[in-house]
């Protein structure tokens, strides 16, 4: 069942990829893994996927998306069913529905209601039973989910489905009718809580039930029963509608782009990513001014790119610029190591706004003597660069100026001087040390690591943008020192010369890029190979890696 619907989901992407209908036999093979399908096994495959999702719909031996529910139908035309749900929890699943209320509204008149308890085969809570009213014995002998859901969906028929805080009804109610009928709710649904939101904001508080039924003016009170929390959600509905056709709403396809979430209004904008191939590569998020908001690399263009339409868990700064992004760049590069180094140049030569957390060189910082202690400064010492500003100077604070060429050597005075003044009783001043004690420790760590990176000289071999190229980086002296493309054949002779002879120059110290690489050689991808500096070990390296690529 899963399976089928998520191929469902695949197959409304590869549709609007495609921008139009794709032939059965193209479908067949891009969701079963197929090499070759003939239209008439093409279809067999695929009519239980598409039979089952209102989404989609033949058209001739191709498939395509359906026409949308209630696309054009008017606002004062429409049938409403304004559900509400009392259950055992939060998650369907682990919980049941316990209470089912509906009422129905046509003509924006409200016409018929419906009620049923339901027994969820678990007992109640004891919070829910307080929140309800509702006892186990109240519950019994009830019809089950299925049967009490059944009857629902014969009263609710083929009307616009109507929630407050529509996700979470829907998710009880899709996962019964999935157990029922083997698909998803068809309907169209409209959310009074994003409705609300978009037609009252600044005039109410918050958007939950008792606070627009108290604004609004409602005859019934919410009161955690599924019917009267039903009936104040349809007066609310009503009075949102009217709203509604102020700003120019006609039809339910108006109000339903007015109640979406900002998930689906960012889900609406996926089409963006069409297109983005299954390679390694770096990706810009601009603006309609064409303004770099946000860069971002993949092992996976298409992969990561769609996770963006399709997470609720973004920073709250890359949530506002894929809000805004009106075009995405992607730039195709042979690795994922070439493409984190291309990001990190990136952000340092644009500095998009929702990049800002990277660290950048000029915010490294040194520590050094002043007086009798110890500062961080942006003043170049041998102590440093320390890339967190912060740390640094919480680290500069538990210091003596005699220590600060060797800090390490500060750890055992600074957790002897903690055990005294825990024994104190001293707690305040023992908690500010404990902290200076962390940063010093974490200092300490990225400085060692730091002179062991300096001090590596390597060669990192990864795939090039170009088949059968490959990619060289040479590592020295505390830097990237160089990039060269090897050709196949007698041609990366000149190529790992050049490369060579940039390492044994010196150059400035990027601590950024070094630690960046450092990832890469603490857990190196399959695709990598890591040889010393010598020319011949680096051209055998190549040879073989580009041998393994064709293969």
């Amino acid at each position: 069942m899963q399976l089928r619907l998520d191929a469902a989901d695949r197959l409304v992407e590869l549709v609007e990829e495609r921008r139009g209908p794709v032939l059965a036999e193209e479908a067949a093979r891009r969701l079963f893994a197929l090499r070759s399908a003939p239209v008439s096994l093409a279809r067999s495959l695929l009519a239980d996927v598409v039979e089952a999702d209102a989404r989609l719909a033949w058209n001739g031996d191709a498939v395509g998306l359906a026409a949308p529910l209630g696309g054009e139908l008017l606002l004062e035309q429409a049938t409403y069913v304004v559900v509400d749900l009392e259950t055992t929890g939060l998650r369907p699943g682990s919980a049941q529905i316990c209470e089912i209320g509906a009422v129905r509204v046509r003509g924006l008149e409200i016409e018929a209601e419906f009620e049923t308890l339901v027994d969820p085969g678990m007992p109640l809570g004891p919070d829910v039973e307080a929140l309800t009213g509702l006892s186990n014995r109240q519950l019994r002998g009830s019809p089950p989910p299925a049967l009490a859901v059944h009857r629902f969906l014969a009263f609710a028929g083929d009307s616009v489905l109507v929630a407050h805080n529509a996700r979470f009804d829907m998710a009880f109610l899709d996962r019964e009718t999935v157990k029922l009928t083997g698909s998803r709710l068809a309907s169209p649904v409209v959310d009074t809580v994003t409705l609300a939101r978009r037609l009252l904001a600044g005039r109410v508080p918050r958007a939950s039930l008792s606070q627009l039924a108290w604004f609004l003016g409602t005859s019934v009170q919410p009161c955690h029963r599924a019917l009267p929390d039903a009936q104040a959600t349809a007066e609310v509905l009503l009075a949102l509608i009217g709203l509604a056709q102020e700003r120019g709403a006609r039809t339910v396809a108006d109000l339903s782009a007015l109640s979406a979430t900002r998930t689906r209004r960012v889900w609406d904008k996926r089409q963006l990513a069409f297109g983005a191939p299954q390679r390694p590569g770096v990706y810009l998020f601009r603006d309609r001014n064409d303004e770099v908001l946000y860069v971002g690399c993949a092992r996976d263009l298409r992969a990561r790119l769609r996770s963006y339409f399709r997470s609720e868990r973004l920073r709250p700064a890359v949530e506002a610029a894929v809000g805004a992004t009106d075009r995405i760049e992607w730039r195709v590069l042979g690795s994922e190591l070439e493409a984190a180094l291309t990001e990190l140049r990136l952000i340092r030569e644009l500095r998009p706004p929702a990049n800002a957390r990277v660290s950048r060189p000029d915010r490294h910082v040194w520590l050094r003597k002043r007086g009798d202690g110890v500062v961080a400064s942006s003043q170049c010492t041998p102590v440093g660069p320390i890339r967190s500003r912060r740390r640094a100077q919480m680290a500069a604070r538990a210091l003596l100026a005699e220590e600060v060429d060797r800090p390490a050597a500060a750890l055992p005075r600074l957790r002897k001087k903690l055990a005294a003044l825990s024994d104190e009783r001293r707690f305040e001043d023992a908690a500010r040390l404990r902290d200076r004690i962390d940063a010093l420790e974490h200092v300490c760590r990225d400085l060692d690591r730091l002179e062991r990176l300096r001090a590596l000289e390597r060669c990192l071999l990864v795939p090039a943008a170009e088949p059968g190229y490959t990619r060289a980086f040479f590592l020295a002296g505390g830097r990237v020192a160089a990039e060269r493309t090897l050709p196949p054949g007698g041609g990366a002779n000149l190529e790992v010369e050049a490369g060579l002879a940039a390492a044994r120059r010196a150059g400035d110290l990027d601590v950024d890029e070094l630690f960046l690489v450092a990832r890469f050689l603490r857990r190196p991808p399959p695709e990598m190979t890591i040889v010393p500096l010598e020319r011949e070990a680096i051209l055998a390296a190549a040879r073989r890696a580009v041998v393994g690529h064709v293969h």
